[in-house]
């Protein structure tokens, strides 16, 4: 991250006033809110499972790209210092044992309860759909008004310690002749998942159904257009799943933590 590029004094506040509605009970995707400014998926582990997360982000860079990293307990991010982790994503999931048991849109109780849980931000692909959009790029699932597509691939994320688990993609139709575009805008932003990781036929990631996503919303496909793929935030949370920890929190996937920090200052060349 380039510290240098401040957001505009509008920027940020359009940032802390989509806070102040998910605060308020705002429980929807959060694509296109605050737009320039970026969002982060979140993961939360145990003390003792902190370690192996962290290797495994390392060793996955492209899927789990780490922004920021609260010690056990904390709930407040540099990425956004007036921001509370505990009630500032409008939609958080509870895992046990690797199973989704609930949802909730306030994480207050179970910080407490577990208080030796260390937070991991993880960047996310809507950082660069506000560039690919000044393009004119369209971005369907905001063009619509839905949740952005998201698939579990047969291809395995490299192992660390007990976590194991496979990629997670996140997809956005595209018109053919914008392909390279797509790919040069978002290859500026490495440190947010950067350019894709699979262009055209969803089978070769072993994904039999483009209008089933295992996370999200489907979304049409027009004539012309190509499905691109790129690596997704949501990986963490299916390692949760194949490796059964005992325990974590995360955002629910398109439910995303809106930081002070502008897209622009992740941006390369």
């Amino acid at each position: 991250m380039n510290p240098f590029i401040k957001a505009s004094a509008a920027a940020l506040e359009a940032a802390r006033q989509a806070r102040a509605r998910i605060r308020s009970g705002y429980n929807k995707p959060t694509a296109g809110m605050a737009p320039g400014m970026t969002q982060c998926n979140m993961i939360s582990l145990p003390r003792d499972w902190a370690f192996d997360f962290l290797l495994y982000a390392q060793r996955n860079p492209k899927s789990c790209p780490v922004l920021d990293v609260i010690e056990a307990g904390g709930f407040h991010t540099a990425l956004a210092q007036e921001a509370d982790l505990r009630v500032d994503i409008p939609r958080y999931r509870v895992w046990e044992r690797g199973q989704l048991v609930d949802e909730t849109t306030n994480a207050s109780a179970l910080w407490a309860k577990h208080p030796d849980l260390v937070t991991f931000l993880i960047g996310c692909s809507f950082t660069f759909e506000t560039p690919l959009r000044e393009a004119g790029i369209e971005i369907r699932h905001i063009t619509d008004g839905c949740n952005v597509p998201m698939y579990r691939t047969h291809q395995q994320c490299r192992p660390a310690g007990r976590l194991q688990g496979e990629l997670v993609v996140s997809m956005r139709p595209i018109a053919a002749e914008r392909v390279t575009d797509a790919v040069i805008i978002s290859g500026r932003f490495p440190a947010v998942h950067g350019a894709p990781v699979h262009v055209g036929d969803p089978a070769r990631l072993g994904i039999r159904d483009i209008m089933q996503p295992d996370f999200g919303d489907p979304v049409r496909i027009e004539p012309g257009e190509i499905p691109v793929f790129w690596a997704c935030g949501v990986t963490p949370q299916a390692a949760v799943m194949r490796s059964g920890v005992p325990f974590a929190l995360s955002h629910a996937p398109g439910y995303m933590f809106i930081t002070d920090v502008p897209d622009s200052a992740w941006q390369e060349g």
